[in-house]
């Protein structure tokens, strides 16, 4: 675990005019073990996209959803899926590179 990465959250803030905001805010920035996973190619609305799947392992942190996200080198990843290794030992978060 080398990397380092941010896990975010939508979370509910207040503005200067007291008014509700949706916002992303920081939950906290660990350390990571990052495996790329592959690219694929395929055809949406008749244009070609680039999905960049990667795997983040992280020690235990818990209530991660696929609500949430990543921020890692300069990209936002969303979470697709969320596995529990052992019990309770790490958590492997399967994303894709948001565009």
């Amino acid at each position: 675990m080398d990397r380092r990465i941010t896990l975010q959250r939508y979370t509910e803030t207040r503005n200067a005019y007291n008014e509700v905001v949706m916002t992303w805010a920081d939950l906290a920035t660990v350390y990571a073990e990052v495996r790329q996973q592959g690219g694929r190619e395929f055809l949406a609305a008749a244009q070609e996209t680039a999905s960049k799947r990667v795997v983040f392992f992280i020690r235990w942190y818990p209530g991660l959803t696929t609500a949430d996200r990543i921020f890692y080198d300069g990209r936002l990843h969303n979470i697709v899926e969320v596995r529990e290794i052992g019990r309770r030992d790490g958590v492997e978060l399967h994303t894709v590179a948001a565009a």
